[in-house]
């Protein structure tokens, strides 16, 4: 009975399986069209930082890097949004992934933003003192706000963090990438499937 149950329920499941993928788009859309229309609007300024061995990534071609990263988020993102070459534009965004996680983030570690109970910064899976001396850092700088600021203005849209700028957010991007590089768009929700599904109308 508990078998036919469980195995009823997967096969029912299977007539949404697009719904995930739909929904890792979704996610992934609107952050990747930011990231391209932040590089858009302040262009000069990354083909200088993409340039600068001093300041900056040090990068050869900066001109041409700046245009792949801002074409590749901007247009994919689009794309992702409605579908469309899922596959094939997942490919080039996960590329841009590694090379920002070996670029700008890898020398910070794991963590985004510094948390000192994480397990990646207190010595359980990998020990980083910079994010453990954050907490410090973060009472020190409330103190000072709190005597010479405006604390309760300055935190009314949330409370202080410290950013540790690591390879957590690229790495979850490029994984939900893999996921639509291997299983496309999604049934039922995705142009790529629109366009299959006339495609093989049009061929039968």
């Amino acid at each position: 009975m508990l078998t036919s149950v469980y195995y009823g329920t997967i096969s029912g499941l299977r007539h949404a399986d697009g719904l995930p993928l739909l929904l890792l788009r979704l996610y992934l859309a609107p952050v990747m069209i930011q990231a391209g229309w932040n590089k858009v609007t302040a262009f000069d300024d990354i083909v200088q930082w993409f340039g600068d061995p001093e300041w900056g990534l040090g990068l050869p071609f900066p001109e041409l890097l700046a245009c792949l990263a801002t074409a590749t988020e901007l247009v994919g993102g689009v794309l992702l949004l409605i579908g469309l070459a899922t596959r094939l534009v997942s490919l080039p965004l996960m590329i841009t992934m590694v090379v920002a996680i070996l670029t700008v983030h890898a020398q910070h570690g794991w963590l985004a933003i510094a948390d000192a109970s994480s397990w990646f910064a207190d010595g359980t899976i990998y020990y980083d003192p910079s994010v453990l001396a954050a907490p410090e850092k973060l009472t020190a700088a409330n103190t000072l706000l709190e005597k010479h600021g405006y604390i309760d203005w300055l935190t009314s849209s949330g409370k202080f963090v410290i950013l540790n700028n690591g390879i957590e957010f690229a790495a979850t991007y490029f994984i939900m990438l893999a996921v639509l590089l291997f299983y496309g768009g999604g049934r039922y929700v995705s142009a790529d499937d629109i366009i299959s599904r006339f495609m093989k109308t049009k061929i039968g």
